[in-house]
C-alpha cells in the first residue's frame, strides 16, 4: 500500500529530528503499523547488541501501542545468545520467542541449527531476498560497507569501484585508513575470505599495508580523520559518516560504494521466531512490526542504519537498499570470524 504522511501512525513522532533528517518522503509504500494485526499477550526477545539502546527503545514504543501486549527483553552479546538459544532449543525449553541480533551471522547460525521457525511470506516479502536467504529469519536494518572520502581532495568519480584496486591506486598511497580491531572491518575481511579465498585476502591485506594504510581504533575515527583531511579516504560502515555530520554538518566527507565485492558487503541485524515459542503467531507479528514503515523510519532516522524496506530511504544522499550492489554471499558465513583473526594477526594488522 502507498501511504501519505497523514495516513501513517504519527510518523513525525517516530522520525528523528537531527540536522540530517531534512525532507523525508511525503509518501511511503509498505505496511503501516495501522495495517497490522494488534499485538496481544507476552513475548520474550533475546536481544543481541542493540545499537546503544535504540532497539530497546523501538520495542518499548511498540509495546506502548497495545494495552494487552508486553515484551520482555534479555540483552547480551549476539554470539552468547546464539549459543544459549541453540542449547535451550535442543533441550526443548527455550523461554525465548524472538531472537533479534545485531549481526546476520548470529541469527543465521541459530537458524542453521534448527532453532527457528519458518516465517510467513507476508512477513518477509517486503525485504530483498539477500537479507532473508531463507525464511527462517529476516533482516531488519542494514549496515553497508563504504568508502568515505574527503570531498576537498577527490570527487566520487576518482574512487575505484572495486576494493582490489585500492592497493594499486597511486592517489591513495599513504592516504587511507582502516580499523582492523573493529568488528565491522573483521566482517568485511571475513566476506573477502569467503568470496576470494584466504591467499587472495592475505595478499590484499599485505598490499594495503605496503601502500601505507593508517590504522585507527574504530571506524568512527576513520570517518573523522577523512573529514579532517588527515587521510583522503578509508574503509568503514556507511553510518559513521552520518555520525560525523551530526557533529559537523559542513564536514567535507561523502561516501562511495564498490560493487559486487567484499567492499560492497551489506550486513544487517536480523530476527527470527524461536523453536518452541509459546506464542509463535504473536512473535511473527512482532517481527512484522519491526518492518513497518514507522519502525523502519524510527531506526533509520535515529540510528542511521539502512532501512531494509526499500521504500524507506536512508539518511543522507545515499542509494536505497535495493540500489546497492552487494556480493552474492550467505550472510550467516560472517559468523566464522576466527580464521579472519588468525589471518589479521599473521599479516601484522592485529
Amino acid at each position: 500500500m502507498t501511504h501519505s504522511d497523514d495516513e501513517l501512525y504519527n510518523i513525525n513522532d517516530w522520525r528523528g529530528d537531527g540536522p540530517q533528517v531534512g525532507e523525508r518522503p511525503s509518501e511511503y509504500t509498505g505496511l503501516s503499523v495501522l495495517d497490522l494485526p494488534d499485538l496481544r499477550g507476552e513475548i520474550t526477545v533475546y536481544l543481541g547488541g542493540g545499537e546503544g539502546g535504540l532497539y530497546e527503545d523501538a520495542m518499548q514504543r511498540i509495546q506502548n501501542l497495545y494495552r494487552d501486549f508486553s515484551v520482555y527483553i534479555r540483552p547480551a552479546s549476539s554470539s552468547q545468545l546464539a549459543n544459549t538459544i541453540i542449547e535451550e532449543a535442543n533441550a526443548g525449553q527455550s523461554p525465548a520467542d524472538v531472537f533479534w541480533a545485531i549481526d546476520a551471522g548470529s541469527v543465521g547460525v541459530v537458524a542453521e541449527n534448527g532453532a527457528t521457525l519458518t516465517l510467513p511470506d507476508h512477513v518477509t516479502q517486503s525485504v530483498p531476498d539477500t537479507y532473508h536467504p531463507t525464511d527462517e529469519w529476516v533482516g531488519i536494518m542494514g549496515r553497508a560497507r563504504s568508502i568515505p572520502f574527503n570531498t576537498d581532495q577527490f570527487d566520487e568519480a576518482d574512487i575505484p569501484d572495486a576494493v582490489a584496486e585500492f592497493p594499486e591506486h597511486p592517489p591513495f598511497e599513504d592516504g587511507m585508513g582502516w580499523a582492523p580491531t573493529y568488528g565491522a572491518f573483521q566482517a568485511f575481511v571475513t566476506a573477502m575470505r569467503e568470496l576470494n579465498g584466504r591467499e587472495a585476502t592475505k595478499q590484499w591485506l599485505e598490499a594495503m599495508q605496503e601502500h601505507g594504510v593508517e590504522t585507527y581504533g574504530n571506524e568512527f575515527q576513520v570517518a573523522n580523520a577523512v573529514a579532517s583531511g588527515e587521510i583522503a579516504a578509508g574503509f568503514s560502515n556507511h553510518y559513521y559518516s552520518r555520525l560525523v555530520y551530526e557533529e559537523r554538518p559542513d564536514a567535507p566527507i561523502e561516501l562511495a560504494f564498490t560493487e559486487n565485492d567484499a567492499g560492497a558487503l551489506v550486513n544487517c541485524s536480523g530476527a527470527g521466531v524461536i523453536q518452541n515459542s509459546s506464542n509463535p503467531e504473536t512473535a511473527a507479528n512482532f517481527i512484522h512490526h519491526l518492518l513497518s514503515i514507522e519502525v523502519q523510519e524510527f531506526l533509520g532516522t535515529r540510528g542511521f542504519g539502512y532501512p531494509l524496506v526499500p521504500s524507506v530511504p536512508p539518511i543522507g544522499n545515499l542509494p536505497t537498499i535495493d540500489e546497492l550492489n552487494p556480493p552474492d554471499l550467505d550472510l550467516s558465513t560472517l559468523a566464522n570470524v576466527e580464521p579472519t583473526l588468525d589471518l589479521l594477526r599473521e599479516v601484522g594488522a592485529l
